[in-house]
């Protein structure tokens, strides 16, 4: 009985593990840029020891990776929104200081001046944060310069270049989606800047979530919990079976 317990009690880690990935993507469904996560489950087979018999096997999943298929691009006329060409990110202050990436382009002015994604992280440009003085126009161009017209200026005179968005390639680089969600390069250090960025101004890139498959996933795991919880429950009245024919005499 007591295998039947750890085999069921294994498979019923891994679905909490799946239903967590699940849970956030569908919490992310409507996140700009997000990236959904991708969990994978696996056979841990109990060796044998001396014998060399494989006896049973534990199941173990975790999330392995992110789906990076592109998201609808949809236009919105905000200076300040702007979507990535196909394996780029943009560069961003990760929580713990770092350097992280994001497809996240919903980006925000603070009162201090300073460029954040929506979610508040510090938008890097070829300087480190970005900090945008007072304007009255703010344009961003293809290849991700900031151009503004500074506020009072004569709207005739030709716009200032504040920055540049540090927009990195992910061709031939191993990234790694880390627990605070951005993205990291899996060998440690930072990426260089792309030498052909593609940004797209007044455009946000929606969640690559697809919310119907999320949520047959979420039932699919749900439904196998069950099935889990009742093999348990026939171990359980299997053994007390066993026990009662053993009083016999």
């Amino acid at each position: 009985m007591d295998r039947v317990m750890y085999s069921s009690l294994s498979a019923m880690r891994s679905l909490m593990a799946r239903q967590t990935a699940v849970a956030n993507n569908l919490a992310n469904a409507a996140t700009p840029g997000f990236r959904a996560d991708m969990e994978a489950q696996q056979a841990l087979w109990v060796r044998g020891g001396a014998s060399g018999m494989d006896s049973r096997a534990y199941a173990g999943e975790q999330v392995h990776g992110a789906d990076m298929t592109e998201g609808a691009m949809n236009a919105t006329g905000r200076p300040l929104d702007v979507a990535f060409g196909e394996g780029q990110l943009l560069a961003v202050q990760g929580p713990d200081g770092q350097e992280a990436y994001t497809r996240r382009g919903d980006l925000q002015q603070t009162d201090s001046g300073l460029l954040t994604t929506g979610d508040g992280k510090p938008v890097l440009g070829e300087g480190g944060p970005i900090m945008l003085p007072p304007a009255d126009k703010i344009m961003i161009a293809k290849d991700g310069t900031i151009n503004i017209v500074p506020a009072g200026q004569d709207p005739s005179l030709p716009p200032v270049m504040v920055d540049r968005l540090k927009v990195v390639g992910t061709a031939g680089v191993k990234i790694a989606k880390g627990e605070d969600g951005l993205f990291h390069a899996a060998e440690g250090g930072t990426l260089p800047a792309s030498p052909e960025p593609k940004v797209t101004a007044e455009t946000l890139e929606a969640s690559n979530v697809n919310t119907a498959q999320a949520l047959v996933q979420m039932i699919d795991a749900a439904r196998s919990w069950e099935a889990q919880v009742k093999m348990m429950q026939e171990a359980k009245q299997i053994d007390v079976s066993a026990a009662e024919l053993m009083k016999l005499d």
